[in-house]
């Protein structure tokens, strides 16, 4: 397959592999539509080509493999209404649900920045490869949205109450973190990800599981890790007030960080992330978890939240948004529930588990 350095996504043959390259260096490989379309395509191609053993996905440049869905191009759609964000958001899930069942080795490079949609894209890979270069983020509270893209069904499956505490405050992991939160598998040292791959698109360059043990290292500790003690004492309440209660009262300077964190974000969305990453705890699969999520998106895009927070945070960057409601303790359960309760029938992204 022929490609140029235009292409936001350079998809092509290299010997047993597809290869997929984010190409938008210059905007952190940020996610566009026409880009979910094309690797769509690509990966439905490669799933029946006897030719493709294995995909792999990276991104072009060192700063990010994918900074996120670019909420800017949405943003700037407000004005057409929810159409541009739903046909994103739906064709978006679909491709993250498609990587999560894929048939074939899915190996996703999470070199740099992988934030939003970026985590969409790797987070449910067979494979996830982490460097000393990786900063991982589900920073979606800060912008009026939740962690979508399966994000929540990752941070439910976090250990304790790390998911909660990733999904609210956003904070971002390295390699080490990454791998102990469950959104990464292995830490691959950067200057040998060229060799790595060299083997992996070599027909005769072993298994995809030998080739990545003979390069694996050792990403240090965990962060995360280190202070569970404390994650889990400041973020296993019910609520999120609750939760604000114990580390406002919690010696240290971590947890009065923390409380000035959770204190930019959203409130709308700290009670939905929080509900949505319990939730996802007793759903069936990932797929259930993006119907769920595809609804909190839809109506944080509609009801303007999410506007108003790439607003402040991209857009004009005041960093004063006016949150709706900008009081959590006026964020109701009959909010929340509304959210949470299915959109009209045809409206629904209605994902379901399948294999193939």
């Amino acid at each position: 397959m022929q490609v140029s350095a235009t292409d936001e996504v350079l998809i092509r043959r290299q010997g047993r592999a597809g290869r997929l390259t984010m190409n938008r260096p210059q905007a952190l490989n940020a996610l566009t539509l026409g880009m979910v379309r094309q690797i769509w395509s690509a990966l439905l191609a490669w799933r029946s080509d006897p030719a493709v053993e294995l995909v792999v996905l990276d991104g072009t440049g060192e700063r990010a493999l994918c900074a996120g869905g670019d909420v800017r191009a949405l943003y700037d759609s407000r004005s057409d209404g929810s159409r541009l964000a739903r046909s994103f958001w739906r064709e978006e899930y679909r491709l993250n649900a498609l990587i999560g069942r894929y048939p074939k080795p899915f190996l996703a490079i999470q070199d740099g920045i992988v934030m939003g949609g970026g985590i969409g894209l790797s987070g449910h890979a067979g494979h996830r490869i982490v460097t000393d270069r990786s900063r991982l983020a589900m920073p979606e509270t800060g912008i009026g949205l939740i962690p979508d893209v399966g994000g929540t069904w990752l941070l439910s499956r976090a250990p304790a109450a790390v998911g909660a505490y990733l999904g609210l405050t956003g904070e971002a992991m390295r390699a080490a973190d990454a791998i102990f939160a469950g959104f990464a598998d292995v830490f691959v040292g950067s200057p040998n990800i060229g060799r790595m791959v060299e083997r992996l698109v070599d027909p005769g360059g072993g298994s995809v599981v030998e080739i990545i043990g003979s390069v694996a290292g050792n990403p240090g500790p965990s962060m995360l890790a280190n202070r569970r003690t404390d994650i889990d004492q400041g973020f296993s309440a019910d609520t999120v007030e609750a939760m604000l209660s114990t580390l406002s009262a919690a010696p240290g300077e971590w947890a009065q960080t923390t409380v000035t964190t959770l204190a930019q974000k959203s409130p709308k969305s700290l009670k939905l992330t929080l509900a949505a990453i319990r939730n996802a705890r007793h759903l069936a699969s990932l797929e259930h978890a993006l119907n769920v999520e595809y609804r909190l998106c839809v109506r944080l895009f509609e009801d303007g939240e999410f506007i108003e927070g790439v607003r402040a945070l991209i857009v004009d960057k005041d960093r004063q948004p006016k949150w709706s409601p900008a009081r959590l303790q006026d964020v109701m359960p009959q909010l929340i529930a509304a959210y949470v309760a299915p959109l009209a029938p045809q409206e629904e992204l209605g994902l379901e588990p399948s294999q193939g």
